[in-house]
């Protein structure tokens, strides 16, 4: 059992069979769902875990609590991964109350068949609950990234229960940087409510955060300006790494040969990182996180059923889904006979706030010619 501090245990597990997480983003480091205890006069369970680990954590829970029987379970966020085994632990303790918010106990309803109405307690902004030494205070955080969310600071240990931000992928024992995960977790979950993290951060700016207790993910108490500092800029929509991705899709391998030579040339000329993605290969997340990381994204396409290719489409969709902003953007386009995809791409990205485009759109006939190299380098020089 793990301790976080002398009266907060951890009760999560880590998920090693998941292959997509949300049935969408790859996960090949698994999952971890996370659940907490507060040991005091009065005890409070911090959210329960997915359904396929039920029997797993009530085994955990029933360790940290030594024989005694728990007084609260808080519900921070309904999310199924979260929210599954609500069910079992009112069963299994019939006097503990269950402590969410007002569109958490609806969708408790809709999820799971009951909304506890004889043994609820709905808390908002500011409510408190007195464990004994240990004081927890309700933050609510709407759309981080459902509804219904809220967020908890236990007032004695100094410990902000965030739900899923903070989080990243990857089961708790995966040796792995932090940020890359977290990057792909955010862009990919949180991203499209900018606005509304940053007025859960102002929130958090005026507490007293020694630990941070998301989730999913490692704890985190150590160099915790870090972690608020790449949130502040990710859901700003900030400029976190200079540097140019590239985002194309290639038919014939034409357009693959303009992207490398426009990464040599951006290369060669000093820009400090140029990162190359193949939609139809890579991980979609990636690239969209690695466009939210850079300052600079040039996209190159081929023009089919005069619109674009499927992957590139799907991918600018997923950038504009998320509130895509405050970038600068170059065009590279192909086309045998009636190129159009340099047109269809700006359309899809004019909706785009604080978006500028290069002045030089590369237009590619099939193959690239010296005229479309000329091009490629005067494209490098504005982007570099």
């Amino acid at each position: 059992m793990e301790n976080i501090t002398e009266s907060i245990r951890y009760i999560g597990v880590n998920d090693y069979e998941i292959d997509l997480f949300e049935g969408q983003y790859d996960v090949p480091e698994g999952m971890a769902y996370n659940s907490y205890v507060i040991m005091d006069g009065q005890i409070a369970v911090m959210d329960t875990v997915d359904r396929h680990f039920g029997t797993e954590w009530m085994e955990k829970l029933e360790e940290a609590l030594e024989g005694r029987k728990p007084d609260y379970l808080v519900v921070q966020h309904m999310e199924p991964d979260h929210s599954a085994n609500i069910a079992t632990f009112a069963a299994a303790y019939p006097e503990a109350k269950i402590v969410a918010s007002a569109k958490a106990f609806t969708m408790m309803k809709n999820f799971y068949g009951d909304d506890y109405a004889q043994r609820r307690i709905t808390v908002g902004e500011g409510d408190e609950l007195n464990l004994g030494e240990h004081t927890l205070r309700f933050i609510t955080a709407p759309m981080v990234h459902w509804p219904e969310v809220i967020m908890t600071y236990d007032m004695k240990d100094r410990v902000l229960f965030s739900a899923d931000a903070f989080g990243k992928f990857g089961a708790r024992d995966a040796e792995e940087d932090w940020a890359c995960e977290a990057r792909r977790y955010y862009f990919g979950i949180v991203g499209k409510y900018g606005m509304q993290v940053q007025a859960v951060l102002k929130k958090a700016a005026a507490l007293d955060i020694r630990t941070i207790c998301p989730l999913h993910g490692p704890i985190l108490s150590e160099n915790l300006k870090q972690y608020l500092d790449l949130y502040q800029t990710w859901s700003s929509y900030g400029v976190e790494s200079e540097g140019v991705v590239i985002c194309y899709t290639s038919v014939y391998g034409n357009t693959k040969k303009a992207v490398q030579l426009l990464a040599e040339k951006l290369e060669a000329k000093g820009c400090p990182k140029v990162a190359v993605n193949d939609l139809a290969r890579c991980d979609m997340a990636e690239a969209v996180e690695d466009a939210f990381r850079y300052g600079k994204l040039v996209l190159a396409t081929t023009t089919y059923n005069a619109e674009i290719f499927p992957f590139m489409k799907q991918f600018i969709d997923q950038l504009t889904e998320r509130g895509f902003r405050g970038r600068k953007i170059g065009l590279i386009e192909n086309g045998s006979w009636a190129p159009t995809a340099a047109k269809v791409m700006k359309g899809m990205l004019e909706g785009c706030k604080d978006t500028t485009f290069a002045e030089t759109t590369v237009r590619i006939l099939s193959a690239m010619t010296d005229e479309n190299r000329a091009e490629i380098e005067k494209l490098a020089e504005e982007m570099r």
